[in-house]
């Protein structure tokens, strides 16, 4: 190998080669998708019980918060939120302090990314300020949610650092089981399809 040009793609189970540095969108499948997320532990797996709450499950419980916080929320919306972090089926959850530490470079690859995701799947990659803040909310409210449930949070300190949340736990008391991995795949991939077929 060129140690000048390191590889940088990575093959997914479709066959893809998707080039994590300069990302096509004609290399985004959501069956790729759908299974990394599915594998993907939130909160770097220190969570109770024997079974991981992935991001497949997260990103699910985010595009149904965002639905109960408008119903009248387009279907678009909703596929937005479901998509808000895709990009980590290649590169994984990093934890907001890692994040932070990693700095610009993680943010870069990680933009690059989703532009690519949002673009294969027709969604504008830079949303609206309505779009962006109601998908931000509705993200803090499964943290909260999580945190609490999973993460060993107490109710104060998760309101402390992501808000009280604004719906009520038994709205969406179903998705917030851990599920295995290809149950969660499952749903992710039912999910996609409601929300891109315009409900």
């Amino acid at each position: 190998m060129n140690d000048k040009n390191p590889r940088a793609w990575q093959r997914m189970l479709s066959g893809r080669r998707l080039d994590i540095l300069n990302p096509s969108p004609l290399d985004v499948e959501i069956e790729d998708i759908a299974h990394g997320l599915a594998r993907v532990a939130r909160w770097n797996g220190q969570t109770r019980g024997g079974v991981i709450f992935s991001v497949a499950q997260h990103s699910v419980l985010v595009a149904e918060i965002l639905g109960l916080l408008d119903p009248a929320a387009p279907a678009r919306w909703r596929l937005f939120a479901l998509l808000h972090d895709a990009p980590e089926y290649v590169i994984g959850d990093m934890i907001t302090p890692f994040k932070a530490a990693l700095g610009e470079v993680y943010r870069e690859v990680e933009a690059r990314l989703a532009h690519a995701i949002f673009l294969r799947f027709s969604l504008n990659p830079e949303p609206s300020p309505a779009l962006r803040k109601m998908t931000k909310q509705a993200d803090r409210i499964s943290a909260y949610f999580e945190a609490t449930l999973y993460a060993g949070f107490d109710a104060d300190e998760a309101a402390r650092l992501f808000g009280d949340p604004a719906v009520d736990a038994k709205r969406v008391e179903s998705l917030l089981a851990p599920m295995p991995p290809e149950t969660a795949q499952a749903l992710f991939l039912r999910h996609f399809r409601a929300y891109d077929g315009g409900l």
